[in-house]
Protein backbone atom coordinates (compact mmCIF):
# COMPACT_ATOMS: atom_id res chain seq x y z
CA UNK A 1 0.00 0.00 0.00
CA UNK A 2 1.37 3.75 -1.05
CA UNK A 3 2.30 5.73 2.10
CA UNK A 4 -0.36 8.59 0.91
CA UNK A 5 1.36 10.73 4.36
CA UNK A 6 4.63 10.30 6.54
CA UNK A 7 2.70 11.34 9.50
CA UNK A 8 0.76 8.20 8.95
CA UNK A 9 1.65 4.54 10.67
CA UNK A 10 1.15 1.46 8.38
CA UNK A 11 -1.23 0.20 10.81
CA UNK A 12 -3.03 3.57 10.28
CA UNK A 13 -3.05 3.10 6.86
CA UNK A 14 -4.97 -0.22 6.68
CA UNK A 15 -7.30 0.64 9.27
CA UNK A 16 -8.04 3.58 6.77
CA UNK A 17 -8.17 1.26 3.89
CA UNK A 18 -10.95 -0.60 5.35
CA UNK A 19 -13.09 2.14 5.87
CA UNK A 20 -12.49 3.16 2.51
CA UNK A 21 -13.08 -0.32 1.33
CA UNK A 22 -16.32 -0.51 3.48
CA UNK A 23 -18.17 2.59 1.62
CA UNK A 24 -16.45 2.63 -1.57
CA UNK A 25 -20.14 2.63 -3.08
CA UNK A 26 -21.50 5.04 -0.99
CA UNK A 27 -20.48 8.23 -2.03
CA UNK A 28 -23.01 9.60 0.76
CA UNK A 29 -21.67 7.73 3.53
CA UNK A 30 -19.38 10.83 4.83
CA UNK A 31 -20.70 10.77 8.31
CA UNK A 32 -20.67 7.01 9.07
CA UNK A 33 -16.91 7.54 7.43
CA UNK A 34 -16.07 10.39 9.80
CA UNK A 35 -17.47 8.56 12.64
CA UNK A 36 -15.34 5.46 11.78
CA UNK A 37 -12.63 7.51 11.38
CA UNK A 38 -12.73 9.84 14.95
CA UNK A 39 -13.96 5.99 16.66
CA UNK A 40 -10.10 4.69 15.54
CA UNK A 41 -8.21 7.71 16.35
CA UNK A 42 -10.16 9.81 19.21
CA UNK A 43 -10.77 12.65 16.75
CA UNK A 44 -10.46 13.44 13.01
CA UNK A 45 -7.02 13.94 11.79
CA UNK A 46 -6.64 16.33 8.60
CA UNK A 47 -3.92 13.86 7.12
CA UNK A 48 -6.94 11.13 7.52
CA UNK A 49 -9.84 12.81 5.95
CA UNK A 50 -7.50 13.66 3.06
CA UNK A 51 -6.41 10.02 2.54
CA UNK A 52 -10.05 8.94 2.35
CA UNK A 53 -11.84 11.51 0.58
CA UNK A 54 -8.60 10.93 -2.03
CA UNK A 55 -9.02 7.09 -2.12
CA UNK A 56 -12.74 7.48 -2.43
CA UNK A 57 -13.25 9.91 -4.89
CA UNK A 58 -14.84 12.36 -2.54
CA UNK A 59 -13.87 16.24 -2.67
CA UNK A 60 -12.04 17.11 0.81
CA UNK A 61 -14.40 19.98 1.08
CA UNK A 62 -17.20 17.65 1.33
CA UNK A 63 -15.64 15.88 4.31
CA UNK A 64 -14.98 19.14 5.62
CA UNK A 65 -18.00 20.98 5.01
CA UNK A 66 -19.96 17.90 7.14
CA UNK A 67 -17.56 17.61 9.97
CA UNK A 68 -17.49 21.49 10.60
CA UNK A 69 -21.53 21.48 10.21
CA UNK A 70 -21.77 18.59 13.25
CA UNK A 71 -20.67 19.05 16.66
CA UNK A 72 -19.80 15.51 17.46
CA UNK A 73 -16.51 16.03 15.63
CA UNK A 74 -13.49 16.90 16.43
CA UNK A 75 -10.62 17.73 14.84
CA UNK A 76 -7.99 18.34 17.51
CA UNK A 77 -7.48 15.43 19.90
CA UNK A 78 -9.35 15.33 23.37
CA UNK A 79 -8.94 14.24 26.98
CA UNK A 80 -9.63 10.53 28.35
CA UNK A 81 -12.03 12.34 30.69
CA UNK A 82 -15.41 14.64 28.72
CA UNK A 83 -17.11 17.33 30.86
CA UNK A 84 -19.29 19.06 29.46
CA UNK A 85 -20.82 22.50 31.28
CA UNK A 86 -23.94 23.63 30.04
CA UNK A 87 -24.36 27.57 29.13
CA UNK A 88 -28.00 27.34 28.64
CA UNK A 89 -30.09 30.47 29.53
CA UNK A 90 -30.92 28.16 33.03
CA UNK A 91 -27.70 27.10 34.25
CA UNK A 92 -26.40 30.48 33.31
CA UNK A 93 -28.68 32.37 35.37
CA UNK A 94 -27.56 29.62 38.26
CA UNK A 95 -23.78 29.99 38.04
CA UNK A 96 -22.32 27.70 35.29
CA UNK A 97 -19.75 30.44 34.36
CA UNK A 98 -18.41 30.41 37.89
CA UNK A 99 -18.52 26.56 37.41
CA UNK A 100 -16.96 26.55 33.78
CA UNK A 101 -14.31 28.61 35.22
CA UNK A 102 -13.19 26.96 38.60
CA UNK A 103 -13.03 23.31 36.46
CA UNK A 104 -10.76 24.81 33.95
CA UNK A 105 -8.38 25.85 36.65
CA UNK A 106 -8.84 22.73 38.51
CA UNK A 107 -8.62 20.62 35.55
CA UNK A 108 -5.48 22.25 34.16
CA UNK A 109 -7.05 23.13 31.22
CA UNK A 110 -4.63 26.67 29.86
CA UNK A 111 -7.11 29.87 29.29
CA UNK A 112 -8.51 29.74 25.69
CA UNK A 113 -8.10 25.52 25.05
CA UNK A 114 -10.75 23.00 26.02
CA UNK A 115 -8.05 20.26 26.43
CA UNK A 116 -5.57 19.52 29.15
CA UNK A 117 -1.80 19.66 27.86
CA UNK A 118 -1.66 15.80 29.47
CA UNK A 119 -4.85 15.02 27.27
CA UNK A 120 -6.68 13.78 30.88
CA UNK A 121 -9.25 15.94 30.38
CA UNK A 122 -11.26 18.14 27.89
CA UNK A 123 -14.24 20.69 29.38
CA UNK A 124 -16.65 21.55 26.70
CA UNK A 125 -19.28 24.79 27.23
CA UNK A 126 -21.91 23.93 25.22
CA UNK A 127 -25.19 26.29 24.80
CA UNK A 128 -27.75 23.55 26.61
CA UNK A 129 -28.14 19.96 27.53
CA UNK A 130 -31.50 20.23 27.85
CA UNK A 131 -31.81 19.57 31.74
CA UNK A 132 -33.10 23.14 32.47
CA UNK A 133 -35.14 21.94 35.85
CA UNK A 134 -31.86 20.78 37.12
CA UNK A 135 -29.70 23.90 36.83
CA UNK A 136 -26.59 24.40 36.25
CA UNK A 137 -25.70 20.95 34.97
CA UNK A 138 -22.34 19.14 33.97
CA UNK A 139 -21.93 16.40 32.43
CA UNK A 140 -18.99 14.17 33.53
CA UNK A 141 -18.19 11.03 31.35
CA UNK A 142 -21.83 10.99 30.25
CA UNK A 143 -23.05 11.35 33.77
CA UNK A 144 -25.49 13.96 34.47
CA UNK A 145 -24.69 15.98 37.42
CA UNK A 146 -27.57 18.70 38.08
CA UNK A 147 -27.88 21.15 40.73
CA UNK A 148 -24.32 21.65 40.69
CA UNK A 149 -22.74 24.44 42.99
CA UNK A 150 -18.49 24.97 43.98
CA UNK A 151 -18.38 22.36 46.38
CA UNK A 152 -20.03 19.63 44.42
CA UNK A 153 -17.81 20.67 41.34
CA UNK A 154 -14.68 20.63 43.41
CA UNK A 155 -15.78 16.82 44.81
CA UNK A 156 -16.19 15.48 41.07
CA UNK A 157 -13.26 17.13 40.20
CA UNK A 158 -11.36 15.26 43.20
CA UNK A 159 -13.03 12.08 41.62
CA UNK A 160 -12.17 12.72 38.15
CA UNK A 161 -8.52 13.46 39.38
CA UNK A 162 -8.09 10.29 41.50
CA UNK A 163 -9.67 7.91 38.53
CA UNK A 164 -8.82 9.61 35.04
CA UNK A 165 -5.07 10.67 35.69
CA UNK A 166 -2.28 8.82 34.47
CA UNK A 167 -0.10 9.27 37.33
CA UNK A 168 -3.09 9.02 39.55
CA UNK A 169 -2.82 12.71 41.08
Amino acid sequence: MQKACKHLKDADLEKLEAICVRHRKGKGAVIPILQEIQDIFGYIPEDCVNFVADRLEIARSHFYGVATFYSQFHFTPRGKNIVTACSGTACHVKGSEKLISILGRELGIPEGQDTSPDLNFTLEKVNCVGACSIAPVIIINNVVHGKMNGNKVAKEVIKLKGAGSDDGK
